[in-house]
């Protein structure tokens, strides 16, 4: 019998033990779920996400500046060079990029770019900047993206400077001011409200009589 009460006191003491474990377990690594996860890099754009609303690129190209761009292209010069005759690197020379074919020339461009076809304009260039992965799926380009509308203009416009003469779009055109409400179609004549006042006049007259 004692056998028996000395294996129940271990076992009680045990679970007891294994219960205050538990609970000083929880309470150490007890955290609340932060409402954004991980951490924030500079440049990318989330998944899924919207980009904030800003001037479009047709707007910014009108205000940005290739000198603004060649400290843009800064982030740029670790893959690739942008000088007439300039070695490939991990990336391709970039000299007379803008209007040129898409994928063109002697470097080993991905299958996903070089299916793009067509060339190198303000649009399809600033999509491709925004983030290379969702504009060529597949491409080799580990670059996260520019999401500053005005980086992507200036870098561009610094781009065109280096062998490239592509004009630049038109500024998007204003918006007129909605025109005010005049009278409506179905408003009377001054005109006609006198000639009706002078008729109700008359016609009193002829009642009183």
């Amino acid at each position: 019998m004692s056998q028996f009460n000395t294996i129940a006191g271990w076992v009680l003491a045990g679970g007891i033990v294994a219960l205050g474990a538990s609970i000083v377990t929880g309470e150490v690594w007890h955290a609340e779920r932060p409402e954004k996860m991980g951490y924030v890099v500079e440049g990318v754009v989330e998944e899924g996400g919207e980009e904030d609303a800003g001037p479009s690129i047709e707007q910014a190209l009108q205000t940005a500046t290739a000198e603004q761009g060649e400290a843009v292209f800064a982030r740029c010069r670790s893959c690739h060079t942008v000088n007439q005759g300039g070695a490939d690197g991990i990336g391709p020379n970039l000299y007379g990029i803008m209007g040129a074919q898409i994928a063109a020339g002697s470097f080993a461009y991905s299958d996903a770019l070089a299916g793009i076809g067509g060339s190198w304009g303000w649009n399809n260039m600033s999509d491709w900047l925004t983030r290379p992965s969702a504009f060529a799926q597949g491409t080799k380009m580990s670059f996260a993206g520019l999401s500053d509308v005005n980086d992507r203009a200036a870098v561009m416009l610094y781009m065109n400077a280096q062998g490239s003469s592509l004009p630049l779009p038109p500024p998007p055109a204003a918006e007129e001011p909605a025109e005010e409400d005049g009278p409506g179609d179905d408003a009377v004549p001054a005109e006609e409200v006198e000639d009706a006042v002078d008729n109700e006049g008359d016609g009193a007259g002829a009642v009183e009589e």
